[in-house]
């Protein structure tokens, strides 16, 4: 048999560079992200740049993780969430608002009205109750969110969003290859936020697929009222949008009359079960769980098989034996958020003492969320100015600008900790400040 020819190694042609998706390799690193990686390293911050609290997650929760963990649920499961712990959601939330009946008491939707104009946040709305099905949890609250814009938005559409907003989500609409439409808070003379709803409405253009809201919001403790979740939902039953809620900071809200339950007012109070509305939540913030990635969302029922197959194709569902202690956060872990939203809501009367006294300051009393958010007159480049305050007191805050239009000139303090961490921070930052 003849010898094989020898081939000889053609010459590597020119190589032609693997793309990323431009959504992609536009994304930036964080304001907050890039003034926390200055800290590392750093021996002696006080870190209030991020939003968590300094206190771990409480014994009884750890508790029945460890319990779940030895007893080896280890397994795939149920991908929408354990199905105790989507009932203990669902019974959560409709204690949290009082949510009962088919359309609630008080007429249609619930709440006084053709569409719920009435007092939120509190006492028994008449709302339509949650049932178990309208419930997915998620592989943290940010997940969640992700999740609510694959299904609602691509390549071609446009979401609109209230700013300032938690940087994430504004990367998030651009990851799922959708336009970025933000409407920005009006900043009021005396502090604090406003929104203008018809600024809001002329955004929206045929392109739109959804409204994304934040309520209690992160940065600015803005609160939207009852008023003005009416009128969102309205537009989006008319022209067959969807209202993306972010309701991670239900529970932390400082201004509710004694009457009233110390809960934000939400869309579900108001809503149909087949509304366009998808509603998400965490377990971070307000039982100190930040390091676990557990949260929820609440959507049509219709969408509850759907909703199955988008967390399939993503995370096949998430951890057992961790999904064990947020069902005892759930069920046993009230008294701790109660004691949390106290020590919170200390924290930020403090702030707005030390801070709304110094003639440079423009802050309003926090409304809800954990943050001060306040304006530092003179301050055009609130990222430099983080990193001045980082290097000069050993204070770490998050710049105002890395949280979209409206956000500039501005500086986020988060007040979650200790009362021992915030007096020693805000100690350090009066005199920068001053």
């Amino acid at each position: 048999m003849p010898d094989s020819p020898v081939r000889e190694s053609p010459q590597a042609a020119p190589a032609v560079p693997a793309r990323l998706r431009p959504e992609i390799e536009a994304l930036e690193t964080s304001g907050i992200m890039e003034v926390w990686q200055m800290g590392f390293g750093m021996t002696d911050v006080v870190p209030l740049w991020v939003g968590e609290g300094d206190i771990p997650t409480p014994g009884f929760i750890r508790e029945a993780a460890a319990e779940a963990l030895k007893a080896g649920l280890t397994f795939y499961t149920h991908k929408r969430g354990l199905p105790e712990l989507r009932q203990a959601l669902a019974d959560y939330l409709n204690g949290l608002y009082g949510l009962n009946g088919l359309y609630g008491l008080n007429g249609l939707y619930g709440l006084n009205g053709l569409y719920g104009l009435g007092p939120g946040g509190g006492g028994t709305s008449g709302g339509v109750a949650v049932e178990v099905e309208r419930v997915t949890v998620s592989s943290s609250g940010m997940n969640g969110i992700m999740l609510a814009l694959q299904a609602v938005a691509g390549a071609g559409d446009n979401v609109a969003v209230v700013t300032p907003v938690w940087p994430n989500i504004l990367s998030a609409i651009r990851i799922v290859g959708a336009e970025l439409r933000t409407v920005g808070l009006d900043s009021l003379p005396e502090g604090g936020f406003a929104l203008d709803l018809d600024r809001l409405f002329d955004a929206i253009d045929g392109r739109t697929r959804a409204i994304f809201i934040a309520s209690p919001g992160n940065p600015t403790g803005w609160v939207m009222p009852r008023e003005q979740q009416a009128a969102v939902l309205a537009l989006c039953r008319e022209r067959g949008l969807w209202l993306i809620s972010d309701e991670v900071y239900q529970r932390f809200v400082y201004d509710r009359p004694a009457s009233e339950r110390p809960v934000s007012p939400s869309i579900l109070e108001i809503a149909a079960p087949e509304d366009p509305v998808l509603v998400c939540n965490s377990f971070s913030k307000a039982w100190a769980m930040t390091g676990w990635r557990y949260g929820w969302v609440v959507h049509p029922p219709s969408m509850a098989e759907t909703w199955g197959q988008i967390v399939e194709y993503n995370t096949s569902g998430g951890q057992a034996f961790l999904q064990h202690g947020c069902l005892a956060a759930v069920r046993d872990g009230d008294a701790f958020v109660q004691e949390t939203v106290e020590r919170c809501g200390r924290g930020a009367e403090l702030v707005y003492q030390r801070l709304g006294s110094l003639p440079r300051i423009r802050i309003a009393r926090p409304r809800g969320a954990f943050y001060a958010f306040f304006g530092v007159e003179g301050v055009t480049d609130s990222l430099a100015f983080a990193k001045e305050v980082l290097q000069s007191c050993g204070v770490g805050l998050a710049p105002g600008s890395a949280f979209g239009p409206g956000g500039e000139g501005h500086l986020r303090l988060c007040f979650a900790g200790s009362s021992e961490q915030l007096a020693e921070g805000l100690e350090r930052l009066v005199p920068v400040l001053s």
